[in-house]
């Protein structure tokens, strides 16, 4: 029975192949052409042989060799071709599973950071599932189309050896393929132990000092030592199919071959000329036998590798939470979004399976152009709240969506169009002042900048940069230019949702207050994880998170009923540029933290 995942693997296959009729279309057409040399090489050699050079008419045996010569030379320009329509089909198959297998490793790391190769073994195994999807095409592509035009070629020269060359073949594919299985798991088996070798040594690697530090070298020899012993034991085992491949080959390539030359008296019999049997041998030996040699060897070789890589690949696809096949193609969109109000409803997140989680049955709602603060506790939760409004984590368990649609299914435009996320550490870039505040908005005009710039009373800044053709770079500004700059930015951005994630932190509160007075005059929702209490005044509702307390409403109502609030009000006295949000003590603070 075909597995789960089997089964996606083949539609995976099948999607990479059905998702682009015309250049498969296109690739099947240049074949046609290649293989007119097979399809006329053995007509034109027994056509010389008995027409020709038997019956002492060198012209006419010339004349069907200059055809084979003509023959060839199509061939070779279709050969040119198709490796062209080839790339047309693999590029964007590899693209669209870096794509989709990258953002969902680099997802996953955000929870366990402690694989720092894994998008890099992934890239080496989308290269690996590449190359192999390539050869694979290309050698079914060649058996089809030789076997195809060896068998024609055959027919139209003696019907009678098609008896004599279809049988065997038959069999010799029967053998390989039903082996083909047994192939497949030797492969996989092959594959883990690789996985298996890589991941203890490399363990073994990074721990060295605490290795040697407690004297379990021998304890990490053995366990190495039997990952080595277990790859060795795949790679034999993998090995012996090379007999049932060989086998295949001898039955479905060679049989035919001897058959021919021992009914070689019987076809003479029977009529046949020297030059027919020198023709369905040059079918056979220089056509269909290479053919079926190849088609054996690259499934045997490179299309298990294929089969196996990508099962492997589907496996974190399904692991990463991520819809869709693994065909190659842009991931399909959830519904369309109905506005860009903010619902959250059960929602549950750890860093890690078995930490405590950081949210757990969370709920909130957010209305279209309210104004939310977030306050609590230094790891409490708040940054990852907004990562998670942001789409840049996915929760595991409840749902969190923006206007009704799930953000996670949402491709990264349809995101980009609806929030615009500022984190603590501001990004910019070595470029030009213009270049930096238009990277969320590229057809702003200089008007539009002068807008934004004055909003937030950068105009200073801007000037002392050089305007907006200043070169800035990146690591010559300080924490507080770089954040007015990501602030600028994002109020230019269209997106109706913007996240400020402590994104005033180095600025002084006149200016943190003249930034959150800009985007609440800007329209749209604004939610500010609060960096000083005096962002919770300014806001329409707050939300105080303590754990797994949460409490929401309007200032008045929260120093009425939070004790926490009032806590956090009161130690901060309004004149303090720094952090006014006390941090919790040792012994209340939980031991999970934010990113």
């Amino acid at each position: 029975m075909i597995s789960h995942r089997s089964r996606r693997v083949l539609r995976i296959l099948g999607g990479a192949l059905g998702g682009r009729p015309r250049q498969l279309l296109l690739l099947g057409a240049w074949s046609v052409v290649q293989v007119l040399p097979t399809l006329v090489s053995g007509y034109a050699i027994a056509r010389a042989v008995d027409d020709g050079f038997l019956t002492g008419r060198f012209g006419v045996g010339l004349a069907w060799l200059a055809l084979l010569a003509v023959a060839v030379g199509a061939g070779a320009w279709g050969t040119g071709h198709i490796y062209r329509h080839l790339r047309d089909i693999v590029e964007p198959f590899r693209d669209g599973m870096v794509r989709r297998l990258v953002r969902g490793t680099v997802r996953r790391s955000t929870v366990d950071r402690a694989d720092g190769g894994a998008v890099s073994r992934l890239t080496h195994q989308i290269e690996i599932v590449r190359d192999c999807f390539a050869s694979l095409v290309l050698v079914a592509r060649e058996f089809v189309f030789t076997a195809a035009g060896a068998l024609a070629g055959l027919a139209a020269l003696e019907p009678r050896v098609l008896v004599l060359v279809v049988p065997p073949l038959v069999l010799g594919l029967g053998l390989f393929f039903h082996a083909l299985g047994r192939m497949v798991f030797r492969q996989r088996d092959y594959v883990l132990a690789d996985e298996r070798v890589s991941g203890s040594a490399g363990e073994a690697a990074a721990g060295l000092r605490d290795i040697a530090a407690f004297g379990a070298e021998q304890h990490v020899s053995e366990r190495v030592g039997q990952h080595i012993d277990a790859h060795a034991r795949a790679s034999v085992a993998l090995a012996r199919m090379t007999a049932v491949r060989t086998s295949a080959l001898a039955l479905g390539g060679w049989v035919p071959v001897v058959l021919v030359l021992v009914a070689a008296p019987w076809l003479v019999s029977g009529g046949t000329g020297p030059g027919v049997i020198m023709g369905a041998l040059t079918y056979l030996v220089q056509g269909l036998r290479p053919a079926l040699q190849s088609l054996i060897e690259g499934i045997g070789a490179g299309g298990l590798r294929l089969l196996v890589t990508l099962d492997r690949l589907a496996e974190v696809d399904e692991a990463d939470g991520l819809d869709g096949a693994l065909d190659g193609s842009e991931e399909p969109s959830g519904p369309a979004p109905d506005g860009y109000g903010i619902e959250l409803r059960g929602v549950r997140f750890s860093f890690g399976e078995h930490a405590e989680p950081v949210l757990d049955g969370f709920d909130l709602t957010v209305a279209e152009g309210e104004h939310l603060a977030v306050v609590g506790p230094s790891g409490i939760g708040k940054s990852t709240l907004a990562n998670l409004v942001a789409g840049t984590l996915a929760p595991q368990r409840g749902s969190v969506r923006i206007g009704g649609a799930p953000v996670t299914q949402l491709d990264p435009a349809s995101r980009a169009q609806l929030r615009a996320l500022i984190p603590q550490q501001a990004y910019v870039f070595d470029g030009t002042v213009g270049e930096n505040l238009r990277y969320l908005h590229p057809e702003a005009t200089d008007g539009e900048l002068d807008v934004a710039v004055a909003a937030l009373g950068i105009g200073a800044l801007v000037d002392r940069l050089g305007g907006y053709g200043g070169q800035v770079a990146a690591g010559a500004l300080s924490a507080g230019q770089a954040q007015a700059l990501a602030l600028a930015r994002t109020y230019l951005s269209p997106a109706p949702i913007a996240l400020l994630d402590e994104a005033t932190c180095c600025l002084d509160p006149e200016s943190e207050e003249r930034a959150e007075a800009a985007f609440a005059e800007r329209g749209g929702t604004l939610v500010v994880i609060a960096h000083r209490m005096s962002s919770a005044l300014r806001a329409d509702r707050v939300l105080v998170m303590d754990g797994r307390q949460v409490a929401v409403g309007t200032h008045s109502e929260l120093f009425a009923r939070s004790p926490l609030y009032r806590s956090l009000i009161g130690h901060w006295d309004g004149s303090e540029e720094e952090l006014a949000i006390p941090r919790p003590t040792r012994s209340s603070e939980s031991l999970r933290s934010e990113p």
